[in-house]
């Protein structure tokens, strides 16, 4: 309505019955609390955790201290514009498959699988990722120009060395996976090797999805310009992933979180 008086010279009582709007409704204004500091602080953390939606937000506000509730949080988030784009997925046509048995306890299973990107200069690399299925923690993420079965093994070394042993590793049928190097490890180590039927990533789900937030987060929104950069800003990524990020499948507690609190409880 002020657009349209400040456009026409007509008075506020004929503007409010063009309207169909009582006086009291047009000079009443809002005594409401703006919520300036609360925005301004959802707006940062939006700015540093660009791929986060408003629930995990949310989760980061209360535990600042903000006494606020999920809706007010995803009414200020669209109201700011922070909406996460999300990409459409065509359809699959529906299929029955054997839905794996779910991990219970800390390293009953394991899932693995290989990621790619490149730095500045389109100089490939990988990225080899491991994930507890039931703690959802990554022990290690190993990034190399070049991944043989050989590296993956000593990269898989230094996650038990970090994590303990599983007893199940999930993965696909990669070459890395299939080769003589790969089976003998496992075989010595006494760790059985799942592995999934070709053609159905959805059959490792936990580490699909892993690797999605990975690329969402990290990858998608990051610039390397050496493959020591790269390593450097994934490393980063990892450790907050496991110390601070929530997870919607933990109840909104970050893995380590939830590691300790199901050792205060064993306890």
């Amino acid at each position: 309505m002020n657009k349209s008086r400040g456009r026409y010279p007509i008075s506020i009582q004929r503007a409010c019955r063009l309207f169909e709007l009582q006086r009291s409704t047009y000079y009443t204004r809002s005594v409401k609390d703006p919520q300036e500091a609360l925005t301004r602080r959802l707006r940062e953390l939006a700015e540093l955790r660009p791929r986060f939606g408003y629930r995990r937000l949310h989760i980061l506000l209360r535990r600042e201290g903000w006494l606020v509730g999920v809706k007010r949080v995803d009414r200020l988030y669209r109201l700011e514009g922070l909406n996460l784009r999300v990409r459409k997925r065509r359809k699959l046509a529906p299929r029955v498959r054997v839905t794996p048995a779910p991990a219970n306890a800390p390293n009953e299973c394991w899932s693995i699988d290989f990621v790619s990107d490149e730095v500045d200069d389109g100089r490939r690399f990988r990225a080899l990722t491991i994930v507890d299925n039931f703690t959802r923690l990554c022990p290690t993420i190993k990034v190399a120009a070049r991944l043989p079965a050989r590296a993956v093994v000593d990269a898989l070394d230094n996650a038990i060395a970090a994590a303990g042993k599983p007893s199940v590793i999930r993965l696909d049928n990669g070459t890395e996976f299939t080769s003589l190097v790969f089976e003998t490890w496992a075989y010595a180590r006494r760790i059985r090797l799942d592995f999934i039927p070709p053609g159905r990533p959805t059959e490792n789900g936990f580490i699909e999805s892993f690797n999605g937030k990975l690329r969402d987060e990290c990858l998608a929104v990051s610039m390397f310009t050496s493959l020591e950069d790269a390593c450097e800003t994934i490393e980063e990524w990892r450790v907050d992933y496991n110390k601070a990020r929530p997870h919607s499948g933990l109840g909104g507690l970050a893995p380590a979180q939830f590691i300790a609190d199901l050792l205060r409880e064993s306890a």
